[in-house]
């Protein structure tokens, strides 16, 4: 509580020095437009970002991953892969599932979703090649949920893991989300994996997208995990007390079902934490339409759970926030994409009226909490997994400079997407 209440009042000193600074910003704005509108548009590209960005960094100061009480524990473990045409990666996934460093009991459940080609097959042959107990369901409604409620059924231990099928674990992986899980409170019920980039040399999206599942997603679950309220624990992979799911009716029927399953576990008053040394590699989006539905989706899967579980129904203070803070992102990336790159266009002609050098005061407040992270990620992470970091100079610069300017308006297509209620596109 004192951690979260420090990052607070850092945050609301920086937030007064930014308003008290850019009055001049803000008075010729208003002359410009009027004083509502400008502080609308301030508020959405400088002063809540800054301020957030500003929790971030002082969280991410504050942070300390208590050790772990049991670094090798031995409970029985269900791993869980909904597979729906898979043939090409479900071999590979399963090779690596196979050679894990865990001790404990270690079963794989694959659900095959009426897929048309040989992802089967693939799985039948892992089944011969490697010494793991391996189940294949076929569930025939389409669906990733039902898919996975189906393999629900089927679990007998006391925890599960889901894994996409095209995602890779570390040799520790298991280990060390069952250890976090193990060495957590009793109203611990989930523990959400690392997810890093494996593709990354494939295009100039992949560089992006690496250093923002390496920094950008860290780092909000790092600030989650620290308040207890890790908010989504990803499908892709991801721990779960069994009994836990079950009493919430398993995977909703959502775009988003991975973040509406964990607002729906941390609404039953239990928390959610975060192991960053239980790392995946997953295959990101190599082109831009691909990267676009993607993020679309994940912004449509964010209303999707305000509109099932309101912030204000969290039983929790940090989970209100933490979730609270979800209802003003809408509005944050309809500012940064309707004005601030306007401003940015006019900027380049010489008119600061939206965007000018007070704009600029965010930047260093990202580039101190990214390098936080990094020599956090390089050296307590990677070097204990006996990682190295590949070198993306050129992705992490675009990253920086312009991420924002693709992902702010994709965001707000997602949202348009849901509110409307237009057909899921997931591919």
């Amino acid at each position: 509580m004192t951690r979260f209440w420090l990052s607070h009042s850092f945050s609301l000193v920086w937030l007064l020095f930014s308003v008290y600074i850019s009055l001049p910003w803000l008075m010729d704005l208003a002359k410009l437009t009027n004083l509502p509108l400008a502080l609308f548009i301030i508020g959405g590209i400088a002063y809540i970002p800054g301020y957030l960005m500003a929790f971030l960094l002082a969280s991410l100061v504050l942070d300390r991953q208590p050790p772990f009480k049991e670094e090798h524990p031995n409970e029985a473990v269900t791993v869980m892969i909904a597979a729906y045409n898979e043939e090409s990666s479900i071999y590979e996934t399963i090779r690596y599932v196979a050679t894990q460093d865990y001790t404990g009991p270690l079963h794989l459940l694959v659900i095959d979703n009426n897929s048309n080609d040989n992802t089967s097959a693939e799985v039948l042959r892992a089944k011969e090649d490697f010494s793991l107990p391996i189940t294949l369901l076929h569930e025939q409604k389409p669906g990733k949920f039902q898919a996975l409620n189906f393999g629900l059924t089927h679990v007998t231990t006391p925890y599960v893991i889901t894994l996409d099928a095209d995602t890779l674990i570390h040799p520790s992986a298991v280990r060390f989300l069952v250890a976090r899980l193990v060495s957590s409170p009793k109203d611990v019920c989930a523990v959400a994996g690392s997810m890093l980039v494996r593709n990354s040399r494939r295009s100039f999206w992949t560089r992006l997208q690496e250093w923002d599942y390496f920094l950008g997603i860290a780092s909000i679950k790092r600030l989650q995990g620290l308040y207890q309220g890790t908010l989504v624990a990803q499908g892709a992979f991801s721990l779960y007390e069994t009994a836990a799911v079950q009493e919430v009716g398993g995977w909703p029927d959502a775009i988003g079902e991975d973040i509406v399953l964990t607002w729906r576990l941390l609404e039953t008053k239990r928390r959610v934490y975060f192991e960053p040394l239980a790392v995946a590699f997953t295959d990101a989006p190599e082109s831009f339409q691909h990267f676009a539905r993607q993020r679309s989706r994940w912004a449509r899967g964010m209303v999707e759970g305000l509109q099932e579980v309101k912030p204000w129904r969290q039983p929790q203070l940090y989970t209100k926030y933490l979730t609270g803070v979800n209802l003003i992102m809408p509005y944050l990336d309809i500012a940064y994409t309707f004005f601030w790159i306007p401003g940015l266009i006019l900027a380049l002609f010489g008119h600061y009226w939206i965007v000018g050098p007070m704009t600029l005061l965010v930047l260093p407040l990202t580039v101190l909490s990214y390098g936080l992270l990094y020599f956090y990620q390089r050296d307590y992470v990677f070097k204990n997994l006996n990682l190295r970091v590949r070198k993306n100079l050129f992705g992490f610069i675009f990253f920086v400079l312009s991420y924002q300017l693709f992902m702010s308006p994709i965001s707000v297509w997602g949202y348009a997407q849901e509110t409307f209620k237009l057909k899921r596109v997931w591919e």
